[in-house]
Parts: C-alpha cells; sequence; structure tokens
C-alpha cells in the first residue's frame, strides 16, 4: 500500500528539530561562543535556550579556608548580569525563549542531571583549553561518551 491509499498525506505534525536545547557556561571565550552558537540554533529552532553555569566544587579551596561559595555565586551573577545584556541587546530583532540554571558540583554531572531534567534534545559545550583535560577527559568528551543527547562541541 502506499503511503496516501488511506489518507495519508505525509504530513507530520509536530517539530524534526530540537525543543529544548542545554548550554554549558562558565565565562570562557569557548563557553561564550557555545552560548552563542546554541542561541542561534535555539531562536531558528524556536526552541528553549537553558543556560547552564555549574559552581565547581573545590575542595581543595574549600578545606583551605577560602570562601568558595561567595566567589562562585559572584561568578554566576556576573554571567546571569552578561546573558540578560546580551539578550536585551537583540530583544528587537530576536526572540528567544531561555532560561538561566546555576547548579553545584561536578561540572559533567550536573550538567547531564540538567539536561535530562530538562529533557534536553541537544547539548552544546565549549572546547576545553585545558591540557590536563587529554588525560583526564573534558566535559565535552564525557558527554559525547555519555551517549544520550548530540552534544555540540564548539572552539
Amino acid at each position: 500500500m502506499t503511503p496516501g491509499a488511506q489518507g495519508n498525506s505525509g504530513f507530520e505534525l509536530g517539530t524534526d528539530g530540537p525543543l529544548v536545547i542545554a548550554v554549558g557556561v562558565d565565562g570562557s571565550e569557548s563557553s561564550w561562543r557555545a552560548a552563542a552558537y546554541a542561541a542561534g540554533l535555539a531562536r531558528r529552532q524556536h526552541a528553549l535556550l537553558a543556560v547552564i553555569y555549574v559552581h565547581p566544587w573545590m575542595a581543595m579551596v574549600a578545606a583551605l579556608g577560602t570562601d568558595v561559595q561567595s566567589i562562585t555565586s559572584e561568578i554566576a551573577d556576573d554571567l546571569d548580569r552578561e546573558i540578560r545584556e546580551s539578550i536585551e541587546r537583540v530583544k528587537d530583532i530576536y526572540t528567544i525563549r531561555w532560561k538561566f540554571l546555576t547548579r553545584r558540583g561536578d561540572a559533567f554531572a550536573e550538567l547531564a542531571k540538567a539536561a535530562d531534567e530538562l529533557g534536553a534534545d541537544a547539548v552544546v559545550v565549549g572546547a576545553s583549553a585545558q591540557a590536563g583535560h587529554r588525560l583526564v577527559g573534558s566535559v565535552a568528551m564525557r558527554l559525547v561518551r555519555a551517549g544520550r543527547w548530540p552534544v555540540t562541541v564548539v572552539p
């Protein structure tokens, strides 16, 4: 039987593109490029852009008595402000639905958990510039290996 034989025109309701795009930001140049890429993708696909910052858990720094919580909270506040300012600059040109989330802990684990909770259809992250990640594995490579979403790594 041909598809049209039963009245099926081949038209499908819904979308083939992502509905939720998660992007990890940490203030680095590559994470800002990843955010810009993800924002463009979200705009074109009319998807929700979930911008996620993970407060790093630095046990050694905390043990030395440095106020890690206030430092990482300041970073999160700065990122939130920069994102809001960027969206404000383009609001008359582009409409982007977005939310900003902060988490605390291991970047890979928290990004993965947030992507799962949001039902993310795609994850975008910046490439790591740290040499140590070649041995241990970067957050991006760990997300790719998890195999639960398409992952785009932006240089």
